[in-house]
């Protein structure tokens, strides 16, 4: 990817469990965030039989999931849900 990074920004209800995570479980939100800002693409499609939502991404590490979403145009990450399993 060429060009600064994404911006990110959080919906309203990924907001809500961001705010109930352990410290250690945000720490790795907002490290997965930063490496996708860098390259959005990095990460897998989150539903790979969806020809046009090839601009939805899943990461997961351990018992943490997030899905975002990837504004091309505006440059901009929006992450729509975050699953903490722990």
């Amino acid at each position: 990817m060429t060009g600064p990074p994404y911006a990110v920004g959080v919906s309203a209800p990924a907001a809500k469990v961001l705010d109930t995570l352990p410290e250690h479980a945000e720490n790795t939100v907002w490290d997965i965030l930063a490496a996708a800002a860098s390259d959005p693409w990095g990460f897998r499609q989150f539903n790979t039989d969806d020809v046009e939502g090839e601009d939805v991404r899943y990461a997961a590490v351990g018992q943490l999931s997030l899905t975002y979403w990837t504004n091309r145009p505006l440059r901009r990450l929006t992450v729509l849900n975050i699953v903490w399993l722990g």
